[in-house]
């Protein structure tokens, strides 16, 4: 026999508010991520191995999720505060979970 249970937050406003928060730097990362890798793959696609040697026309490795959470502290949070507001687990998981996408 199956059983299901449904489970349902009772939040105040306070933490509403801080859970879209944490939904929205997470849609943000996401996205920001998602347009960097698909910047890498048209680069490399263009740009096959054959040209590898020279300067202007150089593959660029695939990042990881890591390398992509870097570049966000570096890049974007800088350019935007509400970054610092939430968890920095937000971001760093949608990242990873962009990686295994």
């Amino acid at each position: 026999m199956l059983l299901g249970f449904k489970t349902e937050l009772k939040v105040n406003n306070t933490q509403k508010i801080l859970l879209a928060k944490h939904a929205g730097v997470a849609r943000h990362a996401w996205n920001w991520g998602l347009g960097l890798t698909k910047q890498i793959l048209d680069n490399n696609k263009n740009n096959p191995e054959a040209l590898k040697d020279t300067a202007s026309h150089k593959t660029i490795k695939f990042p990881t999720a890591i390398d992509l959470h870097k570049w966000l502290v570096a890049l974007v949070k800088p350019e935007y505060p509400w970054y610092y507001e939430v968890s920095k687990c937000a971001p760093q998981y949608a990242l990873r979970h962009l990686r295994k996408a």
